[in-house]
């Protein structure tokens, strides 16, 4: 990861851990729920790793926020609008529900688009 990913990371897993213990949830309990070893949720709290796209709406749901939210894009509460889900919380949707071997292409292509957009 280069330095501007490392600090995006690092944010996110910063919100993650919050969010976690506002909820009164154990590294542990995160774990178990999505189907991962505490170590690596350990590591997405402190930023050390990309968290896999596909796995952002399940983490999402388990501590109240949505995925824009867990990437850091906050609505103004002036300008947001009751209606429709937004279509990139849709597609997350869809992805969730995919087999992991699927979701496991989708985020590998998604992680390739991202480290050429940032450079």
């Amino acid at each position: 990861m280069n330095s501007h990913e490392q600090q995006f990371f690092k944010a996110m897993g910063a919100r993650i851990a919050q969010a976690r213990k506002k909820r009164g949830l154990t590294q542990q309990q995160m774990a178990d729920q999505l189907g991962i070893a505490q170590q690596t949720y350990a590591h997405y709290e402190v930023g050390d790793v990309r968290i896999p796209t596909f796995a952002l709406p399940a983490l999402g749901a388990l501590l109240g926020m949505t995925p824009n939210e867990l990437l850091g894009q906050t609505t103004n509460p002036r300008k947001a609008k009751p209606g429709p889900i937004s279509k990139l919380d849709q597609q997350f949707e869809r992805i969730r529900q995919l087999p992991r071997a699927r979701q496991q292409v989708l985020m590998d292509m998604l992680d390739g688009v991202l480290a050429q957009a940032v450079h």
